[in-house]
Formats: C-alpha cells, sequence, structure tokens
C-alpha cells in the first residue's frame, strides 16, 4: 500500500510541479505544493460539506438517541474526518516526503493540529451560523481559511518537520 501511496504521490508531485514555475519567485517549491494539496483538500472539504448538509441530511437536524446535532454541526462531524485523512496522504506523499520522522509519529501529531482545527471549526461554525446568523456553507468557507494559516504553521514546523 505505501508503494502505491508513494506511486501516486509521485504523480501529483508532477503535474504541480508542472505549474509552479509562475510562482517560484514568490513561493517555495514545498511552499507551493503545499497550498495546492491544501487548496484541493479545502475545495472537496467543501464540496463534500456542501452534499452532505443539503442532500445527505437535507438540512434537518442529526438525531442520534443520545444528542442531537444541527445539520450544519453534523455535516462538519461526517466531512471532517473524511477530507482529515485525504489531507494527511496529501501532505505525507506529495508536500512533506522527506520528513525522517516515522509514519505514526507524524500521523500522531497531524491528528493534534487537526484536533485543534476542528476546535476552531466547530467555535467558527457556531459562531457564524447561530451568532451572526450566516448561511453554513459561506461559514464554512470563513473559518477554513482562518484554519489555513495555523495549520500550514503547524505542520511545517511541528507535524513533517524535518
Amino acid at each position: 500500500m505505501r508503494k502505491l501511496l508513494n506511486i501516486i504521490g509521485d504523480q501529483i508531485r508532477v503535474v504541480i510541479d508542472f505549474f509552479y514555475p509562475p510562482f517560484q519567485r514568490f513561493l517555495s517549491l514545498k511552499m507551493f505544493r503545499y497550498a495546492a494539496c491544501g487548496s484541493a483538500n479545502i475545495v472537496f472539504s467543501i464540496v463534500l460539506y456542501f452534499c452532505i448538509f443539503h442532500f445527505v441530511l437535507q438540512k434537518q437536524m442529526l438525531h442520534l438517541g443520545f444528542v442531537t446535532l444541527s445539520s450544519h454541526i453534523a455535516a462538519l462531524a461526517i466531512s471532517f474526518p473524511i477530507t482529515t485523512f485525504t489531507g494527511f496522504l496529501l501532505q505525507k506523499y506529495v508536500t512533506f516526503m522527506a520528513s525522517e520522522l516515522r509514519g505514526k509519529i507524524q500521523l500522531m501529531r497531524y491528528f493534534l493540529v487537526v484536533a485543534g482545527n476542528l476546535l476552531i471549526n466547530y467555535i467558527g461554525l457556531k459562531f457564524f451560523v447561530e451568532v451572526l446568523n450566516f448561511f453554513p456553507t459561506p461559514s464554512k468557507m470563513l473559518v477554513t481559511l482562518i484554519t489555513i494559516v495555523i495549520s500550514y504553521v503547524f505542520q511545517s514546523k511541528f507535524t513533517f518537520k524535518m
């Protein structure tokens, strides 16, 4: 499985690196790869959140018996683990392949950063949707912008440090 992920990572890098030359004056190759992978995962996250909110949950509360989740929080709870997994794989096999940390340590650190991001997402969605009465999908987009900055710093300096 690891060999397959390395091959896929190599192919994705080839595609990303093709688009790098116009940006090389502004960004390092590593930062460009991080931005490309992160952007792709963000788009995937927003599309997945939108589909779950509108089509799976149909904007209805999710009753789990012991707790009831509002539809915008339930959509986050469903989409977040999926995009967390895809984000880790992209960063590990495309952006930070030179990190010498063991995969288990990277994964544990990645989940710590993700837990912080989940808390920011939860508080941000609650605030924008329930306090300011913004629409859920644009609120998710706004909160995502906040977490991008935090994530880059922690992923490059902590999770996948060289």
